[in-house]
């Protein structure tokens, strides 16, 4: 008898977890004496005449510590069917018909999609055109709606705390305010999380439209104290009240390219202040290197789950972590649902409470 074979692709942006995924796809469909065909660069692996290999134990031995993917990945190409926040482009029929012609020649009984909002938004769709899909959270904004977290978001947290932790010495040597800008579109998790646990003293996120008056009067008050050094955390999609967000490229095509805030706001602090100011970008190096144990954990949680939904005949369905447990939720209840950091949330008054200003 042939054995039960079942594909993976990451698609959209990388991160650290993928290949924890990867590996607990592999070791699980072992168990269950399944072959397992891993496509290379997304949904592009899927045109044919295909582009994919096969995975197996010795293959995905020692991955996972390693970030980025194996596989490769793309925001681009035949398939992006993102094109800006709570919109979507569809994916060409006949597109979709190619891919579908390779997964039937290929006896591809169950696909595993592993990527954020953009990726999972095609994946319903190839599961609406009759595609066995079974979608995997990913992204480091940690802002899907239908998942409590996702894998990479802990990793991209502990840079900016090592950002942080780094600035601070080099900000109190030379008395001046030090910015980081770190990633974070509409949602301001990374920011929050980051900034709290790095000991930031300002914190400007999405939600929470900020003043610079009110920045400036924070820092000023802090010099008055004795305290001459302040670090600022902002979000790329942070924005002043009544202002707008600051992009690095426009784009008539898909969601332009934010970036820029920083230096926007070091700019505003040193003209109201007079405090010497600089800016640090952290970027991609928010995307790369290893992940943390707990993005191992709960990427190799996520892998072994999204099998055992192929193994229940539950397609359509994507991986979510809730209350400490892994489970299967509609992928239609994940896309185009961000969630946000609540202005008056437990863990913005935390900040709060130990002294973080939002500007606000």
């Amino acid at each position: 008898m042939q054995k039960k074979r079942i594909g993976i692709l990451t698609s959209g942006g990388d991160c650290p977890g993928l290949n924890a995924v990867i590996r607990g796809v592999v070791k699980a469909a072992d168990k269950l004496h399944w072959e397992v065909i891993g496509f290379i660069d997304g949904f592009e692996g899927l045109l044919p005449p295909g582009d994919y290999r096969i995975l197996d134990r010795a293959s995905t031995s020692h991955i996972m510590s390693m970030g980025g993917t194996i596989l490769g990945t793309t925001n681009k190409g035949h398939f992006v069917s993102k094109v800006g926040v709570g919109e979507k482009a569809v994916v060409a029929p006949e597109i979709v018909e190619k891919a579908r012609s390779l997964v039937e020649k290929l006896r591809i009984e169950g696909l595993i999609v592993v990527g954020g909002d953009g990726s999972l938004t095609t994946a319903q769709q190839l599961f609406e055109a009759g595609f066995p899909i079974v979608g995997v959270p990913k992204t480091i904004d940690n802002d899907l709606e239908a998942t409590a977290m996702t894998f990479g978001f802990d990793s991209a947290v502990a840079s900016v705390v090592d950002a942080l932790d780094r600035l601070q010495t080099t900000g109190t040597s030379h008395k001046r305010v030090m910015v980081l800008e770190v990633m974070g579109r509409h949602a301001g998790w990374i920011a929050l999380y980051g900034g709290l646990a790095g000991g930031a003293n300002v914190i400007l996120v999405p939600e929470i439209p900020f003043h610079y008056d009110k920045l400036a009067e924070f820092i000023k008050h802090r010099d008055y104290a004795g305290k001459l050094s302040t670090l600022v955390v902002v979000a790329e999609g942070a924005k002043p009240e009544g202002g707008q967000e600051v992009y690095q490229e426009q784009s008539k095509v898909g969601e332009s390219r934010l970036g820029g805030m920083g230096d926007v706001v070091a700019r505003e602090i040193t003209a109201r202040t007079g405090k010497e100011t600089r800016t640090c970008v952290l970027g991609h190096l928010q995307r790369g290197g290893a992940p943390t144990t707990l993005d191992r954990i709960l990427g190799t949680r996520f892998g072994v789950m999204a099998v055992q939904l192929i193994e229940d005949n539950k397609f359509g369905q994507m991986v979510s972590y809730q209350n400490y447990l892994v489970l299967g939720v509609p992928i239609a209840d994940a896309v185009n649902r961000l969630r946000h950091v609540t202005p008056d949330s437990q863990m913005v008054a935390t900040a709060r409470a130990v002294d973080i200003c939002f500007g606000d």
